[in-house]
């Protein structure tokens, strides 16, 4: 459906108000520019919301997503932006602790 090549994960939580002028304005203050087919994500505080903005390279796309029980796994010390990748960012999604997939679902930290 949309391209995305590369996802980014913002450390610091993110108002879920806010509309897409405003998170294009956040991804530009975080990550420094939002690139094409990057996707940026960001979490509230209770980590129970997220929402997702991409660049598919001619306009932006913002939505979210929210669990109705439990909490999204996000950043382990919550002070740098991450760069997640495809088994990643589908365990994220599922509220599954990524941290613990590598390369083809291989389990590398306990």
């Amino acid at each position: 459906m949309i391209r995305v090549d590369q996802v980014w994960m913002a450390a610091q939580p993110l108002d879920m108000r806010i509309g897409s002028e405003a998170a294009l304005a956040r991804v530009v203050s975080v990550f420094g520019a939002a690139h094409p087919h990057h996707a940026y994500l960001f979490a509230n505080r209770r980590a129970n919301r997220m929402k997702a903005l991409v660049h598919d390279g001619i306009g932006v796309w913002l939505v979210a997503r929210r669990l109705n029980a439990g909490k999204f796994i996000w950043s382990s010390d919550g002070s740098e932006n991450l760069q997640l990748n495809k088994t990643q960012l589908d365990a994220l999604v599922l509220g599954l602790p990524w941290q613990r997939l590598g390369e083809a679902g291989i389990i590398r930290v306990i």
